[in-house]
């Protein structure tokens, strides 16, 4: 088995020598995996392969279901070295499994295949004695790919940001290091992490962990910024991503955020505008958080949001988070949503305005005879005091409408300011 596909993730061929010789000492197999159990690096087999082992060495990572498991488990806030059970259904054989710390910091952790869940003293004290090398070796490769992507992540930063001279200066920087190509079509997604109760740090690296796998795909090169609870990911593409491809990256960044952190957080992706080259590559970042907005307030988007398919709702969201309140529906259509038959004439009234003010296709959309259709529009007209042949009052409730589905579409989760 080569090295490359023994390690992954930056790890160095210091730690893969440690890793290399604690498993020939013991003649068992040892990976080390992140706080996220994905693989770091790991030693040849010993006879000892399960497939999730070997799923993993495929992959770069365990299956999701093993991935909930092995976190379910709480492995890694273990005080001290102990057995994780195996699980027939999972393909998952026992593991002896040490967390890794160093210097206040979980670094992930050290795994022994242990196929009858039993270790002599022997293999315990030889684990014990390498585990402080492994640690200090994977810190020191942590905190040098760490500056590295902080140093990426300030340029990102200066290329989205607001200052036209800082994101030429950016632009030409990202180009020169090889780190992006100013290719004919770029978009920027946003997503965001509202997760509370969450230990400081689980949800960046939660956030990289589903990302990372996006900056280098079939059709897109790009960098990607994490932060505590949000990160930013700008792609470039020769050929114009299709929506269902930019919907699908994200539904599956969306579903590896669950795996990783469970259901303590809810997370939204928001898609920005294409846009042509990095120079407009902030307008597309602009955007992609207004759509983050939509996705949290709006259920229907199943939290996701592009901002190309938003519409109108585009222009609302970049109203200030206090304004979007109840407040802001008209006083008219308060009084139609708060009177009598509110359901049947809110369907109407909606459907009405969603077909132009046009009578016959709203009936035809209602399966409603016209008779019955204008008997409403009149309830209506009698209830807002608006004369619905009026294009100014018909937007006027339209938007209340839309404001109206802001506002109750989600209640919004706690997230900081940008």
């Amino acid at each position: 088995m080569t090295g490359s596909i023994r390690r992954a993730r930056g790890a160095s061929d210091a730690l893969q020598t440690l890793v290399d010789a604690l498993a020939a000492e013991l003649g068992r197999s040892v990976v080390i995996d992140d706080e996220l159990v994905r693989m770091i690096c790991t030693s040849r087999h010993y006879g000892d392969e399960d497939p999730v082992r070997i799923h993993t060495l495929l992959q770069g990572l365990a299956g999701t279901e093993a991935i909930r498991h092995v976190l379910a488990q709480g492995v890694m806030q273990w005080p001290r070295p102990g057995f994780l059970a195996g699980r027939d259904d999972l393909g998952l054989l026992p593991r002896y499994c040490v967390p890794l710390r160093e210097r206040g910091h979980l670094l992930g952790v050290l795994m022994v295949v242990a196929p009858n869940g039993r270790l002599t003293e022997t293999e315990t004290a030889a684990i014990e004695e390498a585990t402080p090398g492994v640690a200090a070796q994977l810190y020191a490769d942590r905190m040098a790919a760490d500056e590295a992507s902080r140093r990426q992540g300030r340029l990102l930063e200066g290329l989205l940001g607001s200052d036209g001279m800082e994101r030429t200066t950016a632009r030409g920087l990202l180009i020169d290091q090889g780190l992006l190509l100013d290719r004919a079509h770029c978009v920027v997604s946003t997503v965001r992490v509202a997760a509370p109760a969450l230990p400081p740090g689980q949800v960046a690296a939660a956030l990289r962990g589903a990302l990372e796998a996006l900056v280098h795909t079939r059709t897109a090169r790009g960098l990607l910024s994490v932060g505590a609870d949000r990160a930013v990911l700008l792609q470039t593409f020769e050929c114009e991503p299709r929506p269902e491809e930019l919907a699908a990256q994200s539904r599956g960044a969306l579903g590896a955020l669950e795996a990783f952190l469970g259901d303590r957080a809810c997370a939204v992706v928001g898609i920005g505008g294409r846009r042509a080259g990095l120079a407009d590559a902030w307008i597309s970042a602009d955007q992609s958080r207004v759509a983050a907005a939509a996705a949290r307030r709006l259920t229907h988007l199943e939290r996701v949001g592009d901002w190309e398919t938003l519409g109108e709702f585009a222009v609302l969201m970049q109203l200030p988070e206090h304004a979007l309140n109840e407040s802001l529906v008209p006083q008219p259509l308060r009084r139609l949503l708060e009177g009598p038959a509110t359901q049947r004439l809110e369907e109407t009234l909606r459907c009405f305005l969603e077909n132009g003010g046009s009578a016959p296709r709203t009936a035809e959309a209602l399966n409603l005879h016209r008779t019955s259709l204008y008997y409403r529009l009149r309830q209506i007209q009698q209830i807002t005091g608006l004369d619905l042949d009026s294009g100014a009052n018909r937007l006027l409730l339209h938007l209340g409408l839309r404001i109206r589905d802001l506002v109750a579409g989600s209640a919004p989760a706690p997230l900081s300011t940008p």
